[in-house]
């Protein structure tokens, strides 16, 4: 970018902080953007620049903020990513009538909408969505794609939910998708196992979107169940059990999520 850190005024000491500041930027850049960038580098980079932040808004510092957003993203550190993200919405409102728009900034509004939607945070998603510009939640690809996803949530079409993970506006969205489909995994699993005493692993695997039996046995082992060669048998609690009548429902399930492979 053309426009440069603002320097604090008089002290020789603060010019050369500053002046360090913005070569580090530059090599922070630098190898962040290549192919397959140096993570613990780029995190050692911004653990660095994290000082010279104070200083008054520039564009530089919102690049800075942004690349840390998606450096704790490609990094998985979601606590870093949540820290980068309440600056960054400083950063956009306070100083939106000063410096221009950022290019980054509905990518990773939106890319923070998908994280509250992995993580269960229903009531934050929608607060967070009020403050999204009107004709940006009805244009912009990057607001609209977590939108249709937490629809999706409370529609309970977990099918449409999947398809989405194909459809990510960004690579990094993948992280995020991924989480999701883990905690639906994890619902639909606590139903699978209250309704039966046992499944064959391949039903288990379309239920699941699951692709290998491998990916099913390891999901087993993380809710306890016991894998009997082509069936999983489900350890029931002591107590009385009741029938739940999920068989008829779940053969309905398993129809439409064949019949969906065929059509896409």
């Amino acid at each position: 970018m053309a426009a440069a850190l603002e320097r604090p005024s008089n002290s020789n000491g603060s010019l050369r902080t500053t002046q360090t500041a913005i070569a580090l930027f530059e090599t922070l850049k630098k190898d962040f953007h290549t192919t397959n960038p140096d993570i613990k580098k780029c995190g050692q980079h911004l653990a660095t620049l994290k000082m010279p932040l104070n200083y008054r808004a520039s564009i530089q510092t919102g690049e800075i903020l942004e690349i840390g957003a998606e450096w704790s993203v490609k990094a998985k550190d979601i606590p870093s990513f949540e820290r980068y993200i309440s600056q960054l919405k400083t950063y956009y409102n306070d100083y939106s009538t000063t410096l221009p728009p950022s290019q980054r900034q509905y990518p990773l509004l939106g890319l923070n909408l998908l994280r509250l939607l992995a993580q269960n945070r229903i009531a934050e998603f929608h607060t967070e969505l009020e403050l999204v510009d009107p004709e940006q939640l009805a244009g912009n690809v990057y607001v609209k794609h977590p939108v249709a996803v937490e629809q999706s949530l409370m529609e309970g079409s977990y099918n449409r939910v999947w398809r989405a993970k194909r459809d990510v506006p960004g690579e990094e969205y993948l992280f995020f998708m991924d989480m999701l489909m883990g905690t639906i995994r994890n619902e639909i699993g606590s139903c699978i196992e209250k309704a039966y005493e046992k499944l064959p692993v391949a039903d288990a695997a379309t239920l699941l979107y699951l692709h290998t039996p491998k990916e099913v046995a390891d999901f087993s082992v993380e809710r306890g169940w016991n894998v009997q060669g082509n069936q999983i048998i489900f350890v029931k609690d002591g107590g009385d059990n009741h029938e739940i009548p999920a068989p008829k429902i779940i053969r309905h399930a398993l129809g439409y999520a064949r019949e969906l492979e065929r059509i896409v």
